[in-house]
């Protein structure tokens, strides 16, 4: 069980029998009555975030999940294999379940896999991946450095928006949370 004052942000607990992620907290002191914890939680199960107070003797349970370090395989009509780096068991998962993230998978890369009762309820990438561009509009003379951004698709399918200056065939790093451009792989 965790108390509150051992609340983090990117704690894992559970509430009502629901796993939840701590996005946010604030311990409040008023000037009277007892302090409490403001939080923010994700729910694991669905990604919708709430707002919940707890009072400060307050405990929460523990959630049953875990975090496998799992290779991805191959995607097929039954969905995305993955692979355990530990004991070499085959899962696949839904791209429902994968969401957006489905975009920045590549073949041979080691995402961690959330287990919450010993069955998966998502993935977590590594921040940042490298990719091809695979399509994108050309440069032009006068496009610099420093100009805006152009969108351009990557060998994983995923829409990023990258410098001018870049063209196909060009290696970029990605950050996979935001999705952003990071920079020109050379």
């Amino acid at each position: 069980m965790y108390a509150t004052n051992q609340f983090r942000k990117g704690l894992k607990i559970e509430v009502e029998g629901t796993p939840y992620q701590i996005v946010h907290f604030e311990h409040v002191s008023p000037g009277k009555g007892s302090a409490f914890t403001r939080t923010k939680l994700r729910n694991i199960l669905n990604g919708n975030v709430t707002e919940k107070t707890f009072k400060s003797n307050e405990k929460v349970d523990k959630p049953n999940t875990q975090d496998r370090d799992m290779q991805f395989l191959y995607p097929d009509p039954e969905g995305y294999h993955f692979m355990d780096t530990g004991n070499y068991e085959q899962i696949a998962i839904s791209e429902e379940l994968i969401g957006s993230d489905v975009g920045y998978l590549q073949e041979g890369i080691v995402v961690k896999v959330t287990y919450y009762n010993n069955r998966p309820i998502g993935i977590e990438l590594p921040n940042f991946i490298e990719a091809v561009i695979v399509e994108t509009d050309p440069a032009f003379k006068g496009d610099t450095v420093s100009g805006g951004t152009k969108p351009a698709k990557l060998e994983t399918g995923a829409m990023v928006n990258v410098p001018f200056h870049l063209k196909e065939g060009d290696k970029i790093k990605v950050d996979t949370r935001d999705g952003s451009y990071y920079e020109k792989v050379k």
